[in-house]
């Protein structure tokens, strides 16, 4: 019995397994931080919008505390469906095929160098912004709708999930669900490299020098090391990626302009609005994220063993 189990162990993960266990490990990751990625995207957009009226948010924690208080609860998980929506496409296809992406530079070689890494990021980053983009628009306009208690239904941009796709679709063309994908790509490009080459490197090295095993705390610690990484890359295109997709039609001519005008109204620290949420978010969420993938591939794999050689 226990034979079994360390062979299933041993066993690499099929690209369906990844698939499937990125996009379900993603969706848990969403769900345990979505809190803080809504309270990130209210930071984010803080002194370009006056639809939040004199609600001023200080810090992560106020920024929940703000938002429970003048909105409720639900608030923290206003775009959730469209969140997991977002990550079933977007995840599967940026971490369940990173590995196969890998094989292809390297020409079937297990021993990656740095650049067969980067491009494998760079390329599975930008075919998930291709696939997933209108969750993610979908997802940002909800998490910046505020809904104040009495404002009324007129208030609210949109009704329900599905009516966003439809209004958005409808007021701004079928381009519209794909706002913001040029810094969506440049953002997931760079998220993608710093995330899972930093996972992937940090573990590696742990492995090969012994310094723990390949199990949870191994994930834990290059999970951690990844999200802060990731943090202090990609905060910038993250900030201006979030401005961009929840502006009004004609506030940008794109996402240059977008940035250069925070630039110059807000000055160069509106880059990094929203950071300490941003690491909170992106560290727990790697956390979360690499150490569920890994045990669902896992667990998946003795299943599959076992349906082949039941007992």
């Amino acid at each position: 019995m226990m034979v079994a189990v360390r062979s299933a162990d041993r066993m690499p993960p099929t690209t369906a397994v990844k698939v499937l266990g990125a996009g379900t490990a993603a969706c848990v990751a969403d769900l345990v931080t979505f809190p803080l990625d809504t309270a990130k995207v209210r930071l984010q957009i803080q002194g370009e919008s006056k639809s939040t009226g004199s609600l001023r948010y200080k810090g992560v924690f106020g920024t929940i505390s703000t938002m429970v208080r003048t909105e409720g609860a639900r608030s923290l998980y206003s775009g959730l469906v469209a969140g997991l929506q977002r990550q079933m496409s977007f995840a599967s296809v940026r971490i369940g095929l990173y590995d196969s992406m890998k094989q292809v530079y390297t020409r079937g070689s297990d021993n990656a160098g740095i650049g067969a890494r980067l491009l494998a990021g760079c390329t599975t980053g930008g075919l998930a912004v291709a696939v997933a983009q209108p969750t993610d628009v979908v997802k940002v306009r909800f998490q910046a709708q505020v809904r104040l208690p009495g404002a009324g239904a007129a208030a609210q941009r949109y009704s329900g999930t599905f009516d966003a796709y439809r209004t958005i679709a409808r007021e701004e063309g079928v381009r519209g669900l794909w706002k913001g994908c040029l810094p969506n790509i440049t953002r997931n490009a760079i998220v993608n490299c710093s995330e899972l080459v930093t996972y992937d490197l940090i573990k590696e090295l742990i492995l090969k020098r012994k310094l723990m095993t390949d199990d949870m705390p191994c994930h834990f610690t290059a999970a951690f090391a990844a999200g802060f990484c990731t943090t202090i890359v990609a905060s910038p295109v993250d900030v201006v990626k979030t401005r961009y997709m929840n502006s009004a039609p004609g506030r940008y001519r794109g996402a240059t302009n977008c940035a250069i005008t925070m630039l110059m109204k807000e000055g160069p620290q509106a880059f990094y609005k929203g950071f300490v949420p941003s690491f909170l978010r992106l560290g727990s969420w790697n956390i979360v994220m690499f150490v569920s993938y890994e045990q669902i591939k896992r667990g998946m794999m003795r299943a599959h063993q076992s349906w082949q050689s039941p007992v």
